[in-house]
C-alpha cells in the first residue's frame, strides 16, 4: 500500500513543569489546563487555520499548510498567555514551550507521523519557558513575511535525528525596526553572546524501560527550572 504523504508546517507545544504542577496540585492543574485550551488554545487554531491533530497529557501536535501560519500563531499564543499569567498568581500560571517545523510527514487516518514530526517536538524541548524554537527550513519559508526577529542558535544536536538541526529563537516581544517605520521586515544581524550561557540537554533513559521515559524528561526541566531562577 503506497504511504500518504504531504508536506506542512508541524507546531509541537508542551506545558514548562507539568510534572511538577501535577504532583502539587492535579485535580486544580487538570482544569486550569483543559479550561485554557477550551477558551484560549484552541480558538486560536482556528484563527490561524490550523487542525490539532492530538493532545497528550500536557503535549499538544498541531498541523499548518502555511508556516506563516505556524508562526503568527505560536507569537499570539506566547504573548496571549503572557498577558494571562500576569493576573495570576505564580501557582496557577501555565506556561509553554513551542517548537515549528516544515517537513515531509507521513499521514495515517488524523494522525501524522516521520522526521518532520520529531523534529518539531525536539524544536520545543529547546525552546525556553514562554518561547517559540523555529527550525531552518521555517526561517527560510518566513522571510520578510513576518515582523518577528529572530536569534539563530545554530545547529542543534537533537535526540533521533541523525542531522544537527539548524535552529532560530523568535524574539516574541520584539519588532523589527524596519517594520515599526513601515518599510517591511529586515532579519537583524544576530548579536555576539557576551556572556557565559548554559544548555541543558535531553537526557537518555539508559535504564531499557521505556515506563521510565518520563524521569528523564522531568530531570531536563527541573534543571532548567532551576538554573532558570
Amino acid at each position: 500500500e503506497r504511504v500518504q504523504r504531504r508536506l506542512a508546517a508541524i507546531l509541537s507545544a508542551d506545558v514548562v513543569g507539568y510534572s511538577k504542577m501535577m504532583g502539587r496540585d492535579e485535580a486544580g492543574t487538570l482544569a486550569r489546563l483543559k479550561s485554557l485550551r477550551a477558551e484560549f488554545l484552541h480558538p486560536k487554531v482556528a484563527e490561524y487555520r490550523g487542525r490539532i491533530v492530538k493532545t497528550t497529557g500536557d503535549g499538544t501536535l498541531i498541523e499548518f499548510g502555511s508556516a506563516v501560519d505556524a508562526v503568527s500563531h505560536a507569537v499570539d499564543v506566547q504573548r496571549g498567555l503572557a498577558e494571562r499569567n500576569e493576573k495570576l498568581p505564580e501557582d496557577h500560571q501555565i506556561h509553554f514551550r513551542l517548537g515549528i517545523n516544515v517537513g515531509d510527514i507521513i499521514v495515517e487516518g488524523d494522525d501524522i507521523y516521520g522526521d518532520g514530526v520529531n523534529i518539531a517536538a525536539r524544536l520545543e524541548g529547546l525552546a525556553e519557558p514562554g518561547g517559540v524554537c523555529i527550525s531552518r527550513t521555517v526561517f527560510d519559508q518566513v522571510g520578510n513575511k513576518l515582523e518577528f526577529m529572530y536569534d539563530d542558535i545554530g545547529p542543534q544536536a537533537v535526540k533521533n535525528i541523525s542531522e544537527p538541526v539548524q535552529t532560530y529563537r523568535i524574539r516574541i516581544n520584539e519588532v523589527a525596526p524596519a517594520m515599526v517605520s513601515g518599510i517591511g521586515t529586515v532579519n537583524q544581524p544576530v548579536p555576539t553572546l557576551k556572556n557565559s550561557a548554559i544548555a541543558v540537554l535531553p537526557f537518555d533513559n539508559l535504564s531499557g524501560d521505556p515506563a521510565q521515559e518520563y524521569f528523564a524528561d522531568g530531570l531536563t526541566e527541573d534543571l532548567i527550572t532551576a538554573l532558570s531562577q
